[in-house]
């Protein structure tokens, strides 16, 4: 019974085009760097959600830390999310 290759080939060309599409996108990005200012204010963040507005401007932070275990006395993970946002406005 012979293979048909039409389906396999779709398939194929679909995920080749995605593939090359992240390699392309990968390779456009620049390397961060690490900003040890902004690592300090990400720590001092409280956890929660805070919002301040100030005449021309208007701050949020917000924090979520928690500990996953599998079992009571089995190997954690400690997840640690923090932002910063600022939304400003001026005249121009």
């Amino acid at each position: 019974m012979p293979l048909p290759l039409a389906p396999i080939t779709v398939i194929a060309l679909r995920y080749g085009t995605v593939a090359l599409a992240s390699f392309a996108l990968a390779r456009s990005v620049e390397r961060g760097r690490r900003d040890q200012r902004a690592e300090d204010a990400l720590d001092e963040v409280p956890e929660g959600i805070t919002a301040r507005r100030e005449p021309e401007q208007m701050n949020a932070t917000g924090r979520l830390k928690r500990v996953i275990r599998l079992g009571s006395g089995g190997p954690g993970v400690e997840i640690d999310a923090s932002a910063l946002g600022r939304l400003r406005f001026r005249k121009v």
